[in-house]
């Protein structure tokens, strides 16, 4: 089972942990590494919408810090190539989006990249929880192979 950062309590209950596992039967995950798992968002909000999570638990943005830099390198990394796996093989025509939900509005309290496309087809009714820039999504990118932040973490 996973543990927390400190590796003092088990996150038994943790539905990421779970799907991390192997243990929810349930969820198709798309690809996976020894370090990281991508898997469809149950309740997606655009055509293409992944969630790459570290099978470390760790409990939200909020909760990183510069040692993580690689990590969260690693997740957009692995996210970029669900979506040219899935077909979306241009992205510098069709705009995507991915970032991180910082507390109070995670949903699920383990890390998790958002990576949704076309960004033009974010649904509507769903649009007011993935704007960039803004105090519910910490947009990531990497420009000339550096991390950029839209907040600071």
């Amino acid at each position: 089972m996973a543990k927390l950062n400190s590796g003092s309590e088990n996150v038994e209950t943790c539905m990421f942990c779970l799907i991390a596992d192997d243990q929810d039967k349930k969820t198709e995950v798309i690809k996976k590494n020894k370090e990281l798992v991508c898997f469809r968002d149950i309740a997606p909000a655009a055509p293409h919408h992944y969630l790459v999570v570290p099978k470390q638990h760790i409990h939200d943005c909020s909760s990183l810090h510069s040692g993580h830099v690689d990590l969260v390198e690693r997740m957009v990394k692995m996210g970029k190539a669900v979506l040219h796996d899935q077909g979306v093989a241009d992205m510098k025509d069709i705009r995507c989006v991915l970032g991180f939900h910082p507390p109070p509005y995670t949903s699920v309290d383990h890390l998790h990249l958002h990576v949704l496309a076309p960004a033009s087809q974010i649904f509507q009714k769903k649009k007011y929880k993935f704007i960039p820039c803004s105090h519910r999504f910490v947009t990531v990118s990497i420009e000339d192979e550096k991390l950029l932040f839209n907040t600071m973490i």
